[in-house]
C-alpha cells in the first residue's frame, strides 16, 4: 500500500475502497505469496487496511505493522485482531523504523516503494534493523521493460504522484535494493491489471537478504 509522511485522508479513503477489488483480481494472491517466507519478528511497512495480515505463517511469532494514513490504520487495527499471528498496528513511516538495530527477521512492503520520498533511505533504514541473514520481502509496481512504455511512465509520473499519495510508476525498484547492499533473490516479475480496464503494468515479488555477519 502506498506509504508516505505526505499521505491525506482522502486518499487513504480512496485506497480503502479501490484494495480490496484490486485483491480480488489476484492482489490477494500476490500477497500470499509474498509473506510465505515470513518468520520471527516481522515489521511490515505501509500496512494499509491490513490485507497482508491474513496471510502470515505460523513461523512469524510477531508483527509490527506501521501504517500512517489514520482511515487505512483504523481498518488495519480491526484486522489485526483476526490474524492468525499476533500484530500490533502503529502510526508510522518506512524512514524512521521503531525498531532496535539488528533486532528484525523480517520486513515486508506491500506497494510502498513506489511511493515513500526517498527509496534509498528507507532501505538503508531496513538494513539498519533486520539481523544479517534477514529477509526483505516486497510486492511492488514497477517501470516497464518496454521502452514505449517506460517512456509514457516518465511522462505521466509528476501528475499521477500528485493524485496517487505519492506513488512513481516509473521506478526500477529492484535495481535500487540490490543498490542498497541486499541480495535479490526469486525475483519474478509479471504484468497485472489493477482494476478492470486498467493496462497490465509490470510488478516484482520476491526477497532480498542482507549479508550474513
Amino acid at each position: 500500500m502506498p506509504e508516505t509522511n505526505r499521505r491525506n485522508s482522502s486518499f487513504g479513503q480512496q485506497f480503502a475502497r479501490v484494495g480490496p477489488r484490486m485483491d480480488a483480481r489476484g492482489a490477494a494472491d500476490h500477497r500470499r505469496r509474498l509473506v510465505e517466507a515470513a518468520h520471527g519478528t516481522v515489521v511490515e511497512i505501509g500496512a494499509g487496511y491490513g490485507a497482508t495480515f491474513p496471510f502470515y505463517p505460523s513461523a512469524v511469532s510477531s508483527v509490527l505493522a506501521l501504517e500512517p494514513d489514520p482511515t487505512l490504520r483504523a481498518l488495519a487495527l480491526a484486522e489485526a485482531i483476526q490474524a492468525p499471528v499476533p500484530i500490533t498496528v502503529h502510526n508510522g513511516v518506512a524512514e524512521s523504523l521503531p525498531a532496535a538495530d539488528e533486532s528484525v527477521d523480517v520486513v515486508v512492503c506491500s506497494l510502498v516503494l513506489c511511493s515513500v520520498a526517498d527509496q534509498s533511505a528507507v532501505l538503508t533504514e531496513t538494513l539498519r534493523v533486520l539481523r544479517p541473514g534477514g529477509l526483505l520481502l516486497f510486492y511492488e509496481h514497477v517501470r516497464s521493460a518496454h521502452f514505449v512504455l517506460a517512456a509514457a511512465e516518465d511522462l505521466l509520473t509528476p501528475l499521477w504522484s500528485r493524485m496517487a499519495g505519492g506513488c512513481h510508476p516509473n521506478r526500477d525498484t529492484a535495481s535500487v535494493i540490490a543498490a542498497a547492499g541486499l541480495t535479490l533473490q526469486n525475483v519474478e516479475r509479471f504484468g497485472f491489471s489493477v482494476l478492470p480496464g486498467n493496462p497490465r503494468v509490470a510488478h516484482i515479488l520476491g526477497a532480498a537478504a542482507k549479508p550474513p555477519a
